[in-house]
Formats: C-alpha cells, sequence, structure tokens
C-alpha cells in the first residue's frame, strides 16, 4: 500500500469557483495526496466579478485552528502549500506554524507561492500591502524549500530587474541563496523566439550530490497564451508543481512539463467552454472563464506533455 502524503494548505476559499484552496484541493486529491485546508478568506466568488461577499480569517483565528490540530496530534504534515495573503500578521504566523512543523518532520517541504502583484502592459504594480513584501524577503522565503514567483515577484524579492535569462538566471540564483532549492519562474516578458504568442517560463533546482557537492539544474519553457484573464491558475501551478515534483523529486523538467502540460490541457478546455457559454463575437464573463477543473481529471492525472522545457 502507499505511503500517505498529507499537505496542509493554508489559502483562500470560494463557493462558486476555483482559487486558492477550491484550486489546489482536487488536483492534489486525484493525484493521491490527502489534503488539510485551512481557508484564509471564504468569498462567495473571486474579487475578479462585479460583486463578492465573505469574511477573513486574522491570524489569531490561524492560530486557533492549528492549536486544535496539536490538542488532537493530527498535526502531521510532509507538504505545506501557501498562496495569496494580504495581512502581515497572518502570514509571520504561517512561518511560525512551518517552522514548528518542520522541528516536527525534517523532511517536510514548504511550497510557497509569493503572491504580492504582477505586470500589466510592461508596468509591475503589488495588489498586496507593501510592508508584506519584508516578512517574505526575511521570514517567508528562508523557510521555503520550493518557490513560484512571476517575474515581477522574482525582481521584488531579489531586489534586481530582469531584463533578459541570463538576469533571470542570476535572480534564481538570488532566491536560492535566500533559501529554497527549488525556483519556478511561473511567467515573464523574456522575448520568446517563437513570437510574442509565447510566454517564458524558467525553473532552477539545486540538489545536494552523494559526494556532498552541489549540481543546479535549470531549465526553459516556453508556453502559448491564451487571450483571456483566468483567475486561480497560480494556485493550480502550485498545487501540481508539488505533486509533479513528489514523484519526479530530482528531475526539474519532467516535474515542470507535466504541471505546464496540464495547465495548458485545463486553460484550452477552460477558454472553449467559455466561448461556446457566451456566444459567437461576445467576450466570455468571469463565471464563464472558472477553470474547468473537474471536466479536466484525466488531463490532470496524466498529462498529455505538450509542452517541452529545454535544459540549459
Amino acid at each position: 500500500m502507499e505511503e500517505e502524503c498529507r499537505v496542509l494548505s493554508i489559502q483562500s476559499h470560494v463557493v462558486r469557483g476555483y482559487v486558492g484552496n477550491r484550486a489546489a484541493t482536487f488536483p492534489l486529491q486525484v493525484l493521491g495526496f490527502e489534503i488539510d485546508a485551512v481557508n484564509s478568506v471564504q468569498f462567495s466568488n473571486h474579487t475578479g466579478y462585479a460583486h463578492w461577499k465573505g469574511q477573513v480569517l486574522n491570524a489569531h483565528e490561524l492560530q486557533e485552528l492549528y492549536e486544535g490540530l496539536k490538542l488532537n496530534c493530527v498535526n502531521k504534515y510532509d507538504y505545506v502549500l501557501t498562496g495569496y495573503t494580504r495581512d502581515k500578521s497572518f502570514l509571520a504566523m504561517v512561518v511560525d506554524i512551518v517552522r514548528e512543523l518542520k522541528q516536527q518532520n525534517s523532511r517536510l517541504v514548504y511550497v510557497c507561492d509569493p503572491v504580492m502583484g504582477d505586470k500589466w502592459n510592461g508596468e509591475g504594480s503589488m495588489y498586496v500591502p507593501e510592508d508584506l513584501l519584508p516578512v517574505y524577503r526575511e521570514k517567508v522565503v528562508p523557510v521555503a524549500d520550493i518557490i513560484t514567483p512571476n517575474q515581477f515577484e522574482a525582481e521584488l524579492l531579489s531586489g534586481r530587474k530582469i531584463h533578459s535569462q541570463e538576469e533571470a538566471l542570476a535572480v534564481m540564483d538570488v532566491l536560492h541563496a535566500m533559501g529554497p532549492d527549488t525556483v519556478v519562474i511561473t511567467s515573464s516578458d523574456l522575448p520568446s523566439s517563437r513570437g510574442s504568442d509565447y510566454l517564458i517560463a524558467l525553473g532552477s533546482q539545486r540538489m545536494k550530490r552523494p559526494d556532498g557537492t552541489t549540481v543546479t539544474e535549470r531549465i526553459r519553457m516556453e508556453m502559448r497564451r491564451v487571450d483571456a484573464v483566468f483567475v486561480g491558475t497560480g494556485d493550480l501551478f502550485a498545487a501540481m508543481l508539488l505533486a509533479w515534483t513528489h514523484k519526479h523529486p530530482d528531475n526539474l523538467k519532467v516535474a515542470c512539463e507535466k504541471t505546464v502540460s496540464a495547465m495548458h490541457h485545463v486553460l484550452q478546455r477552460t477558454i472553449r467552454c467559455a466561448r461556446a457559454q457566451a456566444g459567437e463575437g461576445q467576450k466570455p464573463s468571469s463565471a464563464q472563464l472558472e477553470l474547468r477543473m473537474v471536466q479536466s481529471k484525466k488531463d490532470i492525472e496524466d498529462p498529455e506533455i505538450v509542452v517541452q522545457a529545454t535544459v540549459l
């Protein structure tokens, strides 16, 4: 019987749609993981809609939930997964929980999507309070094992700009030096030889050899853009990267190919369904662009590889 692998996921929750824990839970369960979810917020739907309602969990309430797990001795985890957070005290409490769990299990892997902002039309901006940046730099990234920033977030964390692949690799080295062994820049505006319809993603993984030396594997992926605004894709990416790096711990190339290819299949199915619902010539709504997760179960379980990674 396969050994149980359990994930503690601390992310947002929506009643309708797929972001945060809703985007992470189904794929991880499909891929064989037990997942315990703490909902940092509970909203009716994601904030890309015209209206939303709901509640936000604070740091004290997070600590209370974790204490309940401790009292029942069920706070044993193999992975911690975190995403969007708006409050620095809540984020600091997450770090305290991760540190305690790592004391219990030295092999625990912390996968962090440091959600802070993005670039639009070449200009970057933060969509969380700026006081979260030093918490990420000084507390979160040093205890993380895998991080999945976009280009703008990688620049914020490293304090360096990225204008070329060489500069991106240097930024990933800076992030490695801060703590994580695996860094994946999930999207960038670096030029693709295949044209402007493609996005570039880069990955870097440090591995220790049996003789004690360290080797670094670096990869590059070129992904076709989809002309639509999806919400929850970063949460889905981080969850699937957790799963595929677990199944291929010493092969970042294969783990990223499976992650990105599954993403491709989910997004292509989603945009096809959304356009069909919207009607010819009509722009799909936020509701119509919700990720088609259940319909993509087979692609999540065993993705056909459509995005090949190049080893640098």
